[in-house]
């Protein structure tokens, strides 16, 4: 199928450095500075000392007791099996979360919410940088930026509180916690995570993981539980800043271990493929309602197209753009549902950019696909561990054979023959 390309330049929003563009468009980050809400209360969401809706959970402390032994994690599928002959795919679905800081706005919780109401997992990509203190910002040694720099800034003590009762709620619901690393240094400058070397990334990683294992030490905190899971087991993928610097990544994510990246750019509506051996799961091309051109499966790149970066544009824009970004969701989720087959990969964030319009057009989208889950689809809406899970028991010879179909492409013959 024919993508008319498009580029867009921008500077920071929110604190956030430029991006890389992809084929399509732009992808970027929302900050954990800003507080400006989408209008929904936290609430009862966020209970007495992080006691939320995961309960009371205690487990064998690791370390500095940040993090701790819990057991096996709640709320998970079954265990995958690989395709019988002739057996359509599922259509997977993945949202995920970049940064995953909560800053008071009630958007995490109203997600986890979400999630839970469709029996949904997502993957939360938790900057490291929301768990440490601004106090304590030195202890950050971001590669060739200066000690303490950082493009998000940093959070609260209130807001690193309120990240770290979502993100325990969020693994014991289920969901996967990966990583977005720390400063989020974008663009063409020497400091960007665009050049940065593989040993760079492999300092950026290691301090990322220690953020998350020692926010207990590093915040002098002894009333919040620990978080339930041991993050070096747990971390199995990340994305980049901006999508920028794979290239390099991949070799310090195969030494650790990891199991997949999600940070190409510009990715097609087909079949993944590893790199080095880990899983690549791109950022999406989809139809952009009334567009000649496709988009990132991504909220800032709908902002990028619509309002030119702009996060605060003229609110009688907001009921169009709103209907046009959650109908490019649907439309992708649709196209690969009815085609190929393809899993499909959505990107966003917490942000409340031009009225918070894109966590509306998102939910939409999500009680859409959710919808056609519940009326009997076989529609999985899981994280990006629990997708590559499925992926690694499949016969080679069978996703060899899916990968030929193209975008929007049908099965020649139909599933039964095509995979018979």
């Amino acid at each position: 199928m024919r993508t008319v390309s498009r580029t867009l330049s921008r500077r920071g929003i929110l604190g956030l450095g430029a991006g890389a563009a992809a084929a399509a468009t732009l992808a970027g980050c929302g900050t954990g500075t800003s507080s400006d809400g989408a209008g929904h209360s936290t609430g009862s969401d966020q209970g007495k000392n992080g006691q939320d809706g995961g309960g009371s959970t205690a487990g064998r402390p690791i370390g500095d007791g940040s993090t701790s032994f819990t057991g096996k994690q709640p709320h998970q599928p079954d265990k995958p099996e690989p395709l019988e002959p002739g057996q359509t795919p599922p259509q997977f679905v993945i949202f995920s979360w970049d940064g995953a800081g909560e800053v008071g706005n009630g958007l995490f919780p109203r997600f986890l919410d979400l999630a839970k109401q469709h029996g949904a997992s997502m993957t939360f990509f938790l900057s490291g940088l929301y768990l440490l203190p601004e106090a304590k910002k030195r202890m950050y040694e971001p590669p060739n930026n200066l000690r303490g720099a950082s493009d998000i800034g940093y959070l609260t003590d209130e807001h690193i509180k309120m990240t770290l009762t979502n993100v325990r709620r969020a693994w014991l619901e289920g969901h996967e916690i990966g990583t977005h690393f720390n400063g989020h240094f974008c663009g063409e400058a020497h400091g960007s995570v665009k050049w940065w070397t593989p040993q760079q990334w492999e300092s950026e990683i290691r301090q990322a993981k220690a953020f998350v294992k020692e926010w207990r030490t590093n915040t002098g905190w002894s009333d919040m539980p620990s978080l339930p899971f041991d993050y070096d087991k747990e971390l199995a993928g990340g994305r980049t800043p901006c999508l920028l610097g794979q290239n390099n990544l991949l070799p310090t994510a195969k030494k650790l271990g990891w199991r997949y990246d999600a940070s190409s750019p510009g990715g097609l509506q087909v079949w993944p493929v590893k790199r080095l051996g880990i899983w690549d799961l791109p950022l999406q091309q989809v139809p952009f309602p009334g567009r000649s051109f496709e988009v990132l499966s991504m909220d800032y790149n709908m902002m990028a197209n619509q309002s030119k970066n702009s996060t605060h544009a003229p609110a009688y824009n907001y009921p169009g753009w709103r209907k046009q970004s959650a109908g490019a969701y649907i439309a992708g989720f649709t196209r690969a549902y009815e085609t190929n087959r393809a899993p499909f990969f959505i990107g966003n964030h917490f942000e409340h950019w031009n009225g918070g319009i894109y966590m509306d057009s998102v939910e939409e989208a999500f009680k859409h696909i959710a919808a056609e889950k519940e009326k009997g689809a076989d529609v999985r809406m899981v994280s990006f561990r629990q997708f590559v899970d499925w992926m690694d028991v499949q016969k080679p010879e069978v996703l060899a054979k899916l990968r030929t179909l193209g975008v929007g492409a049908q099965p020649t013959g139909g599933w039964k023959t095509f995979l018979a």
